[in-house]
């Protein structure tokens, strides 16, 4: 998951000196970009108890699910330059979900649990044949339900199905379109000629047949985070879609996520020196199913980011998968801890 050669965003929230992208993170405040010497340690990360220099690594405790993920396959009609699982046409690590598959989990989280959300991601989840049955029955037990998608041709294929569900649930379905930026220059930079063009037809139908909709942006362009969302704003009033850029949940703005690039490790100690609540990380609070190729059934895995890590697949049903999360991973660190990413609509 090499990354293009942009510079980073600009820091966010009260975490002054943090950046995200390709530039690294350092206690006095600087950054190193690519092209200098900036490489992840191969000794960080390795023991899950200890970080390199023998401090506590950081848990995070499991709180109950805000929402529950479906990974429904990593098949996509895109290969996205810096795709955070590296989905593609031919990327099948993650098999399609079924609808027999999915029902399980939802009865246990109905008997057993809460959540506000269930959450569809991919891969281009409108490539699977039984995403409308799957969305059919989340919604009809009740859950509010999201799905990431990039609106183009798997998505307008199932237009009908689709209003029907707008017209029986409601904004009860949100759509999160993912936009990479708002110029069609940057945009195809990260998806390939042609995409711009695709998407904003599938945006504008759902714009237009009144379907609750997020965006999901990136924050690796030289912008700052004031300028980017001014500039979906002026997209958004273009084409007549009912977004408020300065609202965080409806203009998802995602750091970027760079495996080359070194950061910090996350101990224990971490939490009183960043001013951050381990209660906010997407494990405290959420868990995603998938099913690996050749694997007989789905499994539980503690994060949407880490679908390949065997280290991170936490159970078979949602009660194994309830227990403590240990931030093991460079994504922990560079995406929920110092970029305060989150991938839920509540």
């Amino acid at each position: 998951m090499g990354g293009p050669a942009h510079t980073f965003g600009a820091p966010r929230g009260p975490k002054a000196g943090v950046f995200w992208g390709i530039g690294t993170f350092n206690m006095d405040q600087s950054v190193t970009v690519r092209g200098k010497p900036a490489s992840l340690d191969p000794a960080k990360f390795r023991d899950p108890d200890v970080t390199l220099d023998g401090s506590r690594r950081a848990v995070v405790p499991f709180a109950g699910f805000r929402t529950l993920w479906f990974n429904t396959g990593t098949l996509c009609n895109l290969a996205c330059f810096n795709c955070y699982i590296e989905s593609s046409p031919r990327n099948d690590r993650l098999s399609y979900l079924t609808a027999a598959e999915v029902a399980p989990f939802l009865d246990e989280l109905q008997r057993d649990w809460s959540a506000e959300e269930i959450g569809f991601t991919g891969g281009e989840p409108f490539m699977n044949p039984e995403i409308i049955a799957m969305l059919a029955d989340a919604l009809s037990r009740g859950f509010r339900v999201l799905v990431l998608t990039n609106a183009m041709r798997p998505m307008l294929k199932l237009k009908a199905p689709l209003l029907a569900l707008r017209e029986r649930h409601g904004d009860r379905l949100t759509l999160r379109v993912s936009v990479d930026h708002y110029t069609k220059e940057l945009h195809e930079l990260e998806r390939g000629p042609l995409a711009w063009d695709r998407m904003i037809e599938g945006l504008d139908w759902l714009g237009r047949n009144g379907f609750h909709l997020n965006v999901a942006g990136r924050t690796h362009w030289r912008e700052p985070e004031a300028s980017l969302r001014r500039g979906f704003g002026r997209l958004f009033a273009k084409h007549g879609i009912d977004i408020d850029p300065d609202d965080p949940r409806e203009l998802v703005l995602f750091p970027e996520m760079d495996v080359t690039q070194d950061v910090a490790e996350i101990s224990e100690a971490c939490w009183g020196l960043l001013n951050v609540d381990p209660g906010t990380m997407m494990c405290a609070n959420s868990r995603l199913v998938q099913k690996r190729k050749g694997d007989a059934a789905p499994a539980v895995v503690a994060c949407t980011l880490l679908p390949y890590d065997k280290g991170f697949e936490v159970g078979a049903t949602l009660a194994e998968a309830a227990g403590p999360i240990k931030l093991n991973h460079p994504h922990c660190a560079r995406f929920c801890v110092f970029g305060g990413g989150a991938c839920g609509a509540t």
